[in-house]
């Protein structure tokens, strides 16, 4: 097991370099200059154009810029926005407790929706029920997030106006924030419809990022069950006069849970792309939302950071899995 999670462990220097130099050159070949941004409308003269130039670094050769970043980040510096002269880590760690809310509400949604409907469709193999569930899957993982999004809020918030459209919580409802988390700040702020009002502006954007995911973990839950089922223990625990309610969820999904729940891991890389888009459309004062803003106003600093520290989220996450992986099936250790 020891050099199972070494051998993981050194799969993900290579990967922690390779974003590193992606960030790096991506937010570096868009077109734009950074100083020029910075100044808006206002202008710049040559004389403190080159002096910014030289203050940010932009002055030095590529190469010469990279391993100065490199050196940043091995010291634990991320940087300084450039437009709020605030470290970048201290904006993204302002900002991730919003991202987490939202893409821990979608996961959870994903995977209980997800795993019922896959042993749903695994049990009725073949049915019209089966062929309902994975169609709607394949609808559902085929549904552009922006898309689906805008048709939501049309019917939802527009057309019924049952949720609201953007934002985390009513401007009405003012209370210091203590762990981040809307939906327990609400709670611990006793104010009454706080905590309803959080959770209407939750239940949009949740459904939205979760919808992919959730059509990834019912196929996957369905494809798992369908293999259990067929084995030679699943005749012997039904042969031995098993309630099929016990067959299923004791044996069968026991079993069958293996992979899917390395499916979940893997989707953490997936909420957080979708959370870019959902955030953007929602006003969703989160890390993708940011790193949109970021984008636009060339803060390099802000976008590198904000990327290297997703990618080490998502890392973090799968390189547990993986573990936990290799800790329930030993046969994982030796491929």
């Amino acid at each position: 097991m020891l050099r199972f999670a070494l051998s993981r462990l050194l799969l993900v220097v290579p990967t922690f370099v390779g974003i590193t130099l992606i960030a790096f050159l991506f937010i570096r070949i868009l077109p734009g200059d950074p100083v020029l941004l910075m100044a808006g409308e206002r202008g710049v003269s040559p004389e403190r154009h080159a002096e910014l130039m030289a203050q940010f670094g932009f002055d030095k050769p590529m190469w010469r810029q990279y391993v100065d970043y490199i050196g940043q980040l091995l010291q634990g510096n991320f940087g300084h926005s450039f437009s709020t002269k605030r470290p970048v880590l201290e904006e993204f760690m302002a900002r991730f407790p919003a991202t987490l809310e939202l893409a821990l509400c979608a996961i959870v949604l994903a995977t209980v929706l997800g795993v019922a409907a896959g042993i749903l469709a695994a049990v009725k193999r073949g049915s019209w029920i089966d062929q309902a569930t994975m169609g709607t899957a394949l609808v559902g993982y085929s549904m552009p997030i922006f898309w689906w999004a805008l048709l939501l809020i049309i019917l939802f918030s527009t057309s019924l106006g049952w949720t609201p459209v953007s934002g985390r919580i009513a401007l009405t409802h003012y209370f210091p924030s203590v762990t981040g988390f809307m939906l327990v700040d609400s709670l611990l702020s006793g104010r009454p419809g706080a905590f309803a009002s959080a959770v209407h502006h939750l239940v949009l954007p949740t459904i939205v990022l979760a919808t992919i995911p959730l059509a990834v973990i019912a196929r996957q839950t369905r494809s798992a069950m369908l293999e259990v089922l067929g084995e030679v223990y699943m005749m012997t625990a039904r042969s031995k006069g098993l309630s099929p309610s016990r067959v299923i969820g004791l044996h069968a999904l026991r079993n069958a849970l293996i992979p899917v729940v390395t499916t979940i891991g893997l989707q953490v890389s997936v909420l957080m792309g979708g959370a870019i888009l959902t955030e953007t459309i929602f006003s969703w004062p989160g890390i993708g939302k940011w790193m949109i803003d970021s984008i636009s106003r060339r803060d390099y600093q802000v976008v590198q950071g904000g990327l290297l520290l997703i990618a080490a989220m998502v890392m973090l996450v799968n390189l547990t899995v993986d573990l936990l992986y290799g800790l329930v099936n030993p046969r994982v250790r030796h491929v």
